[in-house]
C-alpha cells in the first residue's frame, strides 16, 4: 500500500543513511522499524513513579479547605 506521511527532514535523512547503510530501501527500513515498535506492546509512555505522602494532621486549624479566600488568608496572600 502506498501512503503519504510527513516526517522531520533531520529524521527522514538518518533513516535514509541507516537504511542504505543496511543496504534496505527506506520503505523497508520504515517498515521493519514499525514492526519492532509495534511488537513491543508499549504505549510510548514510561510509568511515572510519584511519591506517597506519609504525612498526618490536614489543614492548620481555622483554614478553611472549600474557601480560596480562606487559602489565601492562610497563605498570607494579596491575590484572589
Amino acid at each position: 500500500m502506498r501512503t503519504t506521511l510527513a516526517i522531520n527532514d533531520q529524521l527522514l535523512e538518518q533513516a535514509k543513511r541507516r537504511a542504505q547503510a543496511a543496504g534496505v530501501t527506506l520503505g523497508s527500513f520504515v517498515e521493519e522499524a514499525l514492526r519492532r515498535e509495534l511488537a513491543t506492546g508499549r504505549t510510548g509512555r514510561r510509568p511515572v513513579d510519584l511519591p506517597v505522602s506519609r504525612a498526618d494532621g490536614g489543614a492548620a486549624p481555622g483554614v478553611d479547605l472549600t474557601s480560596n479566600r480562606g487559602l489565601y488568608d492562610a497563605m498570607g496572600s494579596d491575590v484572589a
